[in-house]
This record gives C-alpha cells, sequence and structure tokens, in this order.
C-alpha cells in the first residue's frame, strides 16, 4: 500500500519550478496532499510564470489555479517531505524550521536518474523552461514510485 505523504515542493519565487512540480504531482498522485511555496514572497499572490503554464498545458499538466504563496514555519508541521529545487533554497528552508522539527528536506534532484544533476535551474533566470520541465517532471514521476 502507498504511503500517503503530504508533500510541498519549495523554490524560490513559486512561479515557475515548484508550482510545476506541484501541478505534476497532483495529476499522477491525486490522492495524495501537495502544495509549492516560495521562500521569498516576490511574487506572492501570482499566478505562475506564461511560460512554464504553456510547457506545462502542452504537456497535459494544469497550473492555471495555483498561485504563489511564501513558505511559512507552519508548513513544517502541515507536510512529512519538503523538495527544495536548489541549494540555496534549502538553506532558506533550514532558516524557518521551527526548533525540534524533523520533516525532510531534500533536493529534488535527489529523484533524478543522472546523479550528477545537483539542481534545477531557475528558468526564471535562464530562460530554458523545457529544461527545467524535463527535470522536474523525471524527479517527480521518480519521486512518487519511490512513495
Amino acid at each position: 500500500m502507498r504511503q500517503q505523504l503530504r508533500v510541498l515542493f519549495v523554490c524560490l519565487g513559486n512561479i515557475c519550478r515548484s508550482p510545476l512540480a506541484e501541478a505534476i504531482f497532483r495529476t499522477i498522485a491525486p490522492d495524495m496532499e501537495c502544495d509549492s511555496a516560495g521562500t521569498s514572497d516576490w511574487h506572492a499572490g501570482e499566478a505562475p510564470s506564461e511560460p512554464m503554464q504553456a510547457i506545462a498545458r502542452a504537456k497535459g499538466y494544469t497550473m492555471s489555479d495555483i498561485r504563489s504563496r511564501q513558505l511559512k514555519s507552519e508548513d513544517f508541521r502541515r507536510f512529512d517531505l519538503i523538495i527544495a529545487m536548489d541549494a540555496q533554497n534549502v538553506v532558506n528552508l533550514e532558516a524557518v524550521r521551527p526548533d525540534g522539527n524533523g520533516t525532510p528536506v531534500k533536493l529534488m534532484t535527489d529523484y533524478i536518474a543522472d546523479n550528477g544533476i545537483n539542481h534545477v535551474p531557475d528558468p526564471y533566470y535562464t530562460g530554458d523552461y523545457v529544461g527545467a520541465f524535463e527535470l522536474i517532471e523525471e524527479a517527480v514521476q521518480r519521486l512518487h514510485a519511490d512513495l
């Protein structure tokens, strides 16, 4: 029987990488709870970036109902597993972790077959939305298979 973990995906602004991971996960695991958040409040309340939404739509995933939100310390109690897109997000997560909380924080790339990849590049800065999509889709599928 599949373990029913509550999963939170985290990136910097919560408009590209983490909402895509949320959209993919909720599509392939509709019986499991997931959400996404950003470690910054730069885009709070905004929809995911249009280039990422366009790629997601083309691949059968819906992101249009997701709105950016900033990570809260309560998220460590609400979720059983937190997945960060890069090492800086892990640092940012640990800065708000409540004392004594043991919720696991892992990198999204922990679930990518090519172990030479150590982060999901931010397409907001790189412009490589397709590359980010491919990494995230593979990682989310592997995460789901591991649960």
